[in-house]
């Protein structure tokens, strides 16, 4: 069953959604919507590295939160609420030198004030390289 607002929700309706954030200067680009997952990719390139030469693990970061925060505002109903990243933590297992990354983000609690977020991120070769919780705060718009 789909965790998500609009339940007829496609991986077209979130084109633009990053139009000029960190996201879109990252070059950060949706992949895949399913019932209870969203995938999303990031290019390891000099706006993404570090000076030795690995994706920066801040640029983890930003896609660990970028993808989990969507994935809160996609589960709420953002005419009455909104939502706020509160803690992020990220394991780097390995290091990424070039190619393209690939995040996969799941709900581990979807309750009415906070949303925690598995995210894992993948090299090309399907290898595990990150491991990032993200935690969102559920507010309400005030009138």
């Amino acid at each position: 069953m789909s965790i998500w607002f609009h339940k007829n929700i496609t991986i077209d309706d979130l084109a633009g959604i990053s139009s000029n954030t960190m996201a879109e200067f990252l070059g950060l680009k949706w992949v895949e919507i399913g019932e209870r997952f969203l995938k999303m990719s990031m290019p390891v390139n000099a706006t993404t590295r570090q000076p030795y030469g690995f994706l920066h693990g801040g640029a983890s970061c930003v896609l660990a939160e970028t993808i989990g925060s969507i994935g809160s505002a996609l589960v709420i109903d953002r005419e009455k609420y909104y939502c706020v990243g509160l803690e992020i933590n990220a394991n780097h297992l390995r290091s990424v030198t070039d190619g393209i990354v690939t995040a996969i983000a799941s709900p581990l609690h979807l309750g009415k004030t906070t949303h925690v977020w598995d995210i894992k991120i993948y090299d090309e070769k399907e290898k595990l390289f990150c491991v990032s919780r993200l935690t969102v705060a559920i507010l309400t718009i005030k009138k």
